[in-house]
């Protein structure tokens, strides 16, 4: 049988003046494909078997490449989005015929330039599409530990729980509410370290280091809001958490950590209206 969206070997069974057709090897020949001559390897004659990918062309009909294309059907690609239309956006993917990301498959509304992470289906009208919508893609089977370093692509938000990641774009992952404390959207690539690995195997990620690592950057964050307002905050233990957040892009623990490290150096002094640099 003769899949779209996947790579398959086939046999010459037709050659032309435009091309050849292939077929399934051994088969009867009724259903076959066209391989544009220009897409052939040299030489190429009756009965050879060949490599191709399957898709449409713009004229809706199921035509072979030997290309190397970037994912098949159920695979993950990051793509860039090389033009919006009325239907949704059209992703560069190496063909004759860009791939139609249609705008209920947009986890968020894309502009020309854009790199989105995508997923490769076939629509209810037998046409390849992508979807930005890979929850449902990602591998749970990483080998990778608590502490390690990943990279990764955010897929999705949800206010709600925080980030989702695709690491290595095929691991499921999340950065959760609590520890975004900078701002991410949906196709950033992140460095994070993994904070727990579930027992489903999905990776619970944060941006930071490990307390102790992240104290020293943490410390020189707030020296240098402290340099740049003349010297004096009104920021300390009577702080709400969100105007910490919002002002240093720190948890409250972070930010106690941070200025207790800086006021036994003697860097700062801690009063009841916040803290002021040591002169």
């Amino acid at each position: 049988m003769i899949e779209l969206g996947k790579y398959q070997t086939l046999e010459v069974v037709k050659k032309t003046d435009f091309g050849f057709y292939l077929g399934e090897p051994g088969g009867d020949a009724r259903h076959t494909i066209l391989l544009p001559i220009k897409e052939a390897p040299e030489g190429s004659a009756l009965g050879d078997q060949l490599t191709v990918f399957i898709y449409k062309d713009s004229e809706d009909r199921e035509i072979a490449t030997t290309a190397e294309v970037p994912l098949t059907v159920g695979g993950l690609a990051v793509l860039t989005v090389k033009d919006v239309s009325p239907v949704g956006a059209f992703l560069d993917w190496g063909l004759m015929k860009d791939l139609l990301l249609p705008y209920k498959e947009q986890a968020r509304k894309v502009e020309e330039g854009d790199q989105v992470l995508v997923s490769l289906y076939i629509d209810k009208s037998s046409r390849l599409c992508a979807t930005m919508k890979v929850y449902d893609q990602l591998s749970t089977g990483s080998e990778y530990k608590k502490d390690d370093q990943v990279t990764g692509t955010v897929y999705d938000f949800i206010d709600a729980f925080g980030a989702f990641v695709a690491v290595d774009n095929k691991y499921s992952a999340m950065i959760p509410k609590n520890e975004l404390f900078t701002s991410v959207k949906i196709g950033d690539t992140i460095t994070a370290r993994v904070l727990e690995v579930r027992e489903d195997g999905k990776l619970t990620l944060s941006l930071r280091e490990k307390s102790y690592l992240q104290m020293d950057a943490d410390s020189e964050l707030v020296l240098a809001k402290l340099t740049a307002a003349g010297g004096s905050l009104p920021y300390g233990d009577h702080s709400s958490p969100e105007a910490i957040k919002a002002e240093f892009k720190l948890s409250k623990n972070a930010f106690k950590r941070a200025i207790g490290k800086l006021y036994k150096a003697g860097t700062i002094s801690i009063t009841d209206n916040g803290i002021r640099l040591v002169k």
